[in-house]
Protein backbone atom coordinates (compact mmCIF):
# COMPACT_ATOMS: atom_id res chain seq x y z
CA UNK A 1 0.00 0.00 0.00
CA UNK A 2 3.24 2.26 0.74
CA UNK A 3 2.64 5.98 1.11
CA UNK A 4 -0.97 7.34 1.69
CA UNK A 5 -0.19 11.61 2.11
CA UNK A 6 1.98 11.67 5.06
CA UNK A 7 1.29 8.20 6.19
CA UNK A 8 3.60 5.06 5.78
CA UNK A 9 0.98 1.80 5.92
CA UNK A 10 2.27 -1.24 7.56
CA UNK A 11 0.96 -4.90 6.87
CA UNK A 12 -2.07 -3.55 5.08
CA UNK A 13 -3.14 -7.07 4.32
CA UNK A 14 -3.19 -7.98 7.86
CA UNK A 15 -6.64 -9.33 8.82
CA UNK A 16 -8.37 -7.30 11.11
CA UNK A 17 -12.15 -8.28 11.14
CA UNK A 18 -11.39 -12.66 11.00
CA UNK A 19 -14.33 -14.89 9.35
CA UNK A 20 -14.61 -11.77 6.93
CA UNK A 21 -11.24 -11.30 5.34
CA UNK A 22 -11.82 -7.64 6.16
CA UNK A 23 -8.22 -6.38 6.47
CA UNK A 24 -6.53 -3.03 7.23
CA UNK A 25 -6.04 -1.81 3.93
CA UNK A 26 -10.20 -2.39 3.35
CA UNK A 27 -10.71 -0.38 6.92
CA UNK A 28 -8.09 2.42 5.47
CA UNK A 29 -9.45 2.42 2.40
CA UNK A 30 -13.25 3.12 4.20
CA UNK A 31 -12.15 5.90 6.05
CA UNK A 32 -10.36 7.21 3.34
CA UNK A 33 -13.61 7.05 1.41
CA UNK A 34 -15.85 8.36 4.39
CA UNK A 35 -13.78 10.81 5.64
CA UNK A 36 -15.32 14.21 3.89
CA UNK A 37 -18.34 13.02 5.85
CA UNK A 38 -16.53 11.68 9.29
CA UNK A 39 -14.09 14.95 9.53
CA UNK A 40 -16.67 17.24 10.43
CA UNK A 41 -17.33 15.52 13.70
CA UNK A 42 -13.94 14.70 14.80
CA UNK A 43 -12.58 17.86 13.60
CA UNK A 44 -12.16 20.33 16.82
CA UNK A 45 -13.11 17.31 19.24
CA UNK A 46 -10.76 15.30 21.57
CA UNK A 47 -10.90 11.59 20.33
CA UNK A 48 -10.46 8.46 22.46
CA UNK A 49 -9.59 5.76 19.41
CA UNK A 50 -9.98 1.68 20.48
CA UNK A 51 -7.12 -0.46 18.86
CA UNK A 52 -6.94 -4.01 17.95
CA UNK A 53 -3.75 -4.46 16.81
CA UNK A 54 -4.13 -8.31 16.25
CA UNK A 55 -7.77 -8.00 15.07
CA UNK A 56 -11.04 -8.06 17.31
CA UNK A 57 -11.15 -11.41 17.98
CA UNK A 58 -8.24 -10.48 20.78
CA UNK A 59 -8.24 -7.78 23.12
CA UNK A 60 -7.85 -4.40 21.91
CA UNK A 61 -7.61 -1.38 24.06
CA UNK A 62 -8.52 2.60 24.22
CA UNK A 63 -5.79 4.82 24.05
CA UNK A 64 -6.89 8.68 25.06
CA UNK A 65 -3.06 9.98 25.29
CA UNK A 66 -1.58 10.20 21.95
CA UNK A 67 1.31 7.51 21.55
CA UNK A 68 4.86 8.48 21.71
CA UNK A 69 5.59 8.22 17.88
CA UNK A 70 2.52 10.19 17.33
CA UNK A 71 4.10 12.93 14.33
CA UNK A 72 4.94 16.38 15.02
CA UNK A 73 1.92 17.33 12.46
CA UNK A 74 -0.88 15.98 14.51
CA UNK A 75 -3.11 18.45 16.67
CA UNK A 76 -3.08 17.49 20.45
CA UNK A 77 -5.07 18.79 23.36
CA UNK A 78 -3.60 18.33 26.57
CA UNK A 79 -5.67 18.00 29.92
CA UNK A 80 -4.85 18.00 32.93
CA UNK A 81 -7.43 15.12 34.83
CA UNK A 82 -8.35 16.23 38.33
CA UNK A 83 -8.69 12.49 39.69
CA UNK A 84 -5.20 11.84 39.71
CA UNK A 85 -3.48 15.24 38.31
CA UNK A 86 -2.18 13.72 35.16
CA UNK A 87 -1.82 15.32 31.45
CA UNK A 88 -3.60 13.52 28.99
CA UNK A 89 -2.73 14.64 25.51
CA UNK A 90 -5.61 13.65 23.51
CA UNK A 91 -5.48 13.34 19.32
CA UNK A 92 -7.73 15.83 17.75
CA UNK A 93 -8.62 14.58 14.17
CA UNK A 94 -8.88 17.11 12.09
CA UNK A 95 -7.65 16.18 8.99
CA UNK A 96 -7.33 13.24 6.53
CA UNK A 97 -3.82 12.44 7.12
CA UNK A 98 -4.34 12.01 10.73
CA UNK A 99 -7.55 9.60 10.42
CA UNK A 100 -5.54 7.33 7.88
CA UNK A 101 -2.18 7.23 10.63
CA UNK A 102 -4.95 6.48 13.39
CA UNK A 103 -6.72 3.60 10.83
CA UNK A 104 -3.03 1.94 10.12
CA UNK A 105 -2.34 2.11 14.14
CA UNK A 106 -5.36 -0.33 14.16
CA UNK A 107 -7.68 2.32 15.74
CA UNK A 108 -11.02 0.69 14.25
CA UNK A 109 -13.31 2.60 16.81
CA UNK A 110 -13.46 6.60 16.94
CA UNK A 111 -15.15 8.16 19.69
CA UNK A 112 -16.01 11.90 20.10
CA UNK A 113 -16.65 14.02 23.25
CA UNK A 114 -19.63 16.07 23.15
CA UNK A 115 -17.98 19.71 23.62
CA UNK A 116 -15.31 21.13 21.55
CA UNK A 117 -11.46 20.38 22.64
CA UNK A 118 -11.50 24.42 23.09
CA UNK A 119 -14.23 24.55 25.61
CA UNK A 120 -14.52 20.93 26.94
CA UNK A 121 -16.91 22.34 29.83
CA UNK A 122 -19.30 23.47 27.81
CA UNK A 123 -21.42 20.68 25.50
CA UNK A 124 -22.64 21.35 22.11
CA UNK A 125 -24.48 18.43 22.00
CA UNK A 126 -27.01 16.04 23.86
CA UNK A 127 -27.17 12.70 23.30
CA UNK A 128 -29.50 9.86 24.36
CA UNK A 129 -27.88 6.45 24.28
CA UNK A 130 -31.28 4.38 23.55
CA UNK A 131 -29.89 0.65 25.12
CA UNK A 132 -31.59 -2.98 25.54
CA UNK A 133 -31.15 -5.25 27.36
CA UNK A 134 -32.02 -9.02 26.36
CA UNK A 135 -34.76 -10.45 25.90
CA UNK A 136 -35.87 -6.16 24.94
CA UNK A 137 -34.61 -6.27 21.47
CA UNK A 138 -34.47 -3.77 18.00
CA UNK A 139 -38.06 -3.99 17.98
CA UNK A 140 -38.45 -2.63 21.55
CA UNK A 141 -35.47 0.18 20.96
CA UNK A 142 -37.27 1.00 17.99
CA UNK A 143 -40.56 1.81 19.71
CA UNK A 144 -38.55 3.69 22.48
CA UNK A 145 -36.77 5.78 20.07
CA UNK A 146 -39.45 6.93 17.88
CA UNK A 147 -41.45 7.99 21.46
CA UNK A 148 -38.57 10.12 22.56
CA UNK A 149 -38.27 11.51 19.42
CA UNK A 150 -41.87 12.88 19.24
CA UNK A 151 -41.72 13.55 22.74
CA UNK A 152 -38.84 16.07 21.83
CA UNK A 153 -40.80 17.23 18.92
CA UNK A 154 -43.42 18.34 21.02
CA UNK A 155 -41.06 20.67 23.03
CA UNK A 156 -39.88 22.15 19.51
CA UNK A 157 -36.57 19.76 20.00
CA UNK A 158 -35.04 18.17 16.51
CA UNK A 159 -33.57 14.97 17.07
CA UNK A 160 -30.77 13.00 15.12
CA UNK A 161 -31.04 9.83 15.20
CA UNK A 162 -28.15 7.19 14.56
CA UNK A 163 -27.48 3.30 15.39
CA UNK A 164 -24.91 2.84 17.85
CA UNK A 165 -23.38 0.30 15.83
CA UNK A 166 -24.32 -1.82 18.02
CA UNK A 167 -27.29 -2.85 19.88
CA UNK A 168 -29.23 0.11 20.49
CA UNK A 169 -30.14 3.98 18.94
CA UNK A 170 -28.22 7.43 19.89
CA UNK A 171 -30.44 10.81 19.30
CA UNK A 172 -28.40 13.90 19.19
CA UNK A 173 -29.56 16.91 19.98
CA UNK A 174 -27.23 20.00 18.73
CA UNK A 175 -27.24 22.29 20.98
CA UNK A 176 -26.86 26.57 21.62
CA UNK A 177 -23.87 28.02 23.07
CA UNK A 178 -24.34 28.00 26.96
CA UNK A 179 -25.54 25.38 28.85
CA UNK A 180 -23.30 23.12 31.34
CA UNK A 181 -23.13 19.51 31.49
CA UNK A 182 -25.11 19.46 34.56
CA UNK A 183 -27.92 21.09 32.62
CA UNK A 184 -27.60 18.95 29.47
CA UNK A 185 -27.23 15.55 31.97
CA UNK A 186 -30.71 16.36 33.70
CA UNK A 187 -32.85 17.69 31.08
CA UNK A 188 -31.85 14.00 28.96
CA UNK A 189 -32.54 11.97 32.97
CA UNK A 190 -35.89 14.37 33.29
CA UNK A 191 -36.56 13.09 29.92
CA UNK A 192 -36.08 9.37 30.36
CA UNK A 193 -38.22 9.86 33.63
CA UNK A 194 -41.24 11.13 31.85
CA UNK A 195 -41.10 8.48 29.00
CA UNK A 196 -40.79 5.91 31.73
CA UNK A 197 -44.19 7.01 32.82
CA UNK A 198 -45.80 6.38 29.32
CA UNK A 199 -43.85 3.30 28.35
CA UNK A 200 -43.32 0.38 30.93
CA UNK A 201 -40.35 -1.35 28.67
CA UNK A 202 -38.13 2.10 29.98
CA UNK A 203 -36.07 2.38 32.66
CA UNK A 204 -34.72 5.62 33.48
CA UNK A 205 -31.87 4.90 36.29
CA UNK A 206 -28.41 3.05 36.00
CA UNK A 207 -29.42 0.69 38.87
CA UNK A 208 -32.14 -0.57 36.80
CA UNK A 209 -30.29 -0.40 33.41
CA UNK A 210 -29.58 -4.41 33.46
CA UNK A 211 -33.45 -5.62 34.31
CA UNK A 212 -34.28 -8.08 31.70
CA UNK A 213 -37.00 -6.78 28.92
CA UNK A 214 -36.43 -3.19 29.67
CA UNK A 215 -34.62 -0.24 27.47
CA UNK A 216 -32.40 1.99 29.55
CA UNK A 217 -32.34 5.92 28.40
CA UNK A 218 -29.05 6.35 29.40
CA UNK A 219 -28.06 10.26 30.11
CA UNK A 220 -24.69 9.78 31.58
CA UNK A 221 -22.28 10.31 28.45
CA UNK A 222 -23.64 14.02 29.02
CA UNK A 223 -20.44 14.74 30.96
CA UNK A 224 -16.98 16.14 30.20
CA UNK A 225 -14.50 14.04 28.45
CA UNK A 226 -17.64 11.21 28.35
CA UNK A 227 -17.73 10.28 24.50
CA UNK A 228 -20.02 8.75 22.25
CA UNK A 229 -18.78 6.34 18.76
CA UNK A 230 -18.61 9.07 16.57
CA UNK A 231 -20.77 9.34 12.94
CA UNK A 232 -19.63 6.95 10.81
CA UNK A 233 -17.27 4.93 12.71
CA UNK A 234 -16.79 1.51 12.38
CA UNK A 235 -17.69 -0.59 16.03
CA UNK A 236 -15.36 -3.49 16.51
CA UNK A 237 -17.95 -6.46 16.51
CA UNK A 238 -18.60 -8.98 14.00
CA UNK A 239 -20.57 -7.91 10.70
CA UNK A 240 -17.82 -4.66 11.30
CA UNK A 241 -21.20 -2.30 11.58
CA UNK A 242 -21.23 1.44 11.28
CA UNK A 243 -22.18 4.17 13.46
CA UNK A 244 -24.58 5.43 10.85
CA UNK A 245 -26.96 8.61 10.87
CA UNK A 246 -30.54 7.31 9.92
CA UNK A 247 -33.58 9.45 8.67
CA UNK A 248 -36.82 8.90 10.33
CA UNK A 249 -37.76 6.92 7.28
CA UNK A 250 -35.36 4.10 8.00
CA UNK A 251 -36.49 3.79 11.50
CA UNK A 252 -39.19 1.19 11.68
CA UNK A 253 -39.33 -1.69 13.34
CA UNK A 254 -37.65 -3.58 10.53
CA UNK A 255 -34.39 -1.61 10.79
CA UNK A 256 -31.48 -3.87 10.99
CA UNK A 257 -28.40 -2.18 12.23
CA UNK A 258 -25.83 -4.92 10.77
CA UNK A 259 -27.32 -3.38 7.47
CA UNK A 260 -25.38 -0.15 7.96
CA UNK A 261 -21.94 -1.52 7.95
CA UNK A 262 -18.15 -1.24 6.35
CA UNK A 263 -19.69 -2.55 2.69
CA UNK A 264 -22.56 -0.50 2.31
CA UNK A 265 -22.47 2.61 4.21
CA UNK A 266 -20.20 4.07 1.69
CA UNK A 267 -22.82 4.06 -1.28
CA UNK A 268 -25.27 6.37 1.04
CA UNK A 269 -25.59 8.97 -1.19
CA UNK A 270 -27.68 11.37 1.28
CA UNK A 271 -26.55 12.44 4.57
CA UNK A 272 -29.65 12.35 6.79
CA UNK A 273 -27.67 14.62 9.10
CA UNK A 274 -27.17 17.58 6.09
CA UNK A 275 -27.00 21.03 8.55
CA UNK A 276 -27.39 19.66 12.11
CA UNK A 277 -24.08 21.92 12.37
CA UNK A 278 -26.26 25.38 11.84
CA UNK A 279 -29.24 23.65 13.38
CA UNK A 280 -28.39 24.60 17.37
CA UNK A 281 -31.33 24.20 19.27
CA UNK A 282 -32.61 25.27 22.93
CA UNK A 283 -33.68 22.86 26.02
CA UNK A 284 -35.47 23.63 28.84
CA UNK A 285 -33.30 23.85 31.86
CA UNK A 286 -33.46 24.76 35.51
Amino acid sequence: MGMIGKVEVSNPEKVLFPGMGITKRDIIGYYIRIAPRMLPWLAGRPVVQNRFPDGIDHPGFFEKNAPRETPNWVTLSPHLTETDRKMVNYIVCDNADTLIWLANLAAIEFNITLSQANDPESPDFALFDIDPEPPAALKETVQVALALDEFLEGLGIRGYIKTSGKKGLHIVVPLKPGYTFRQVRNFVHATGRLLARDLGVVVSEFSRSREPGTVFVDYLQNAAWKTMACPYSLRPVQGAPVSCPLSREEVTPSLNPQDFNIRTVISRTKDPWKGIFEDRQDIPVR
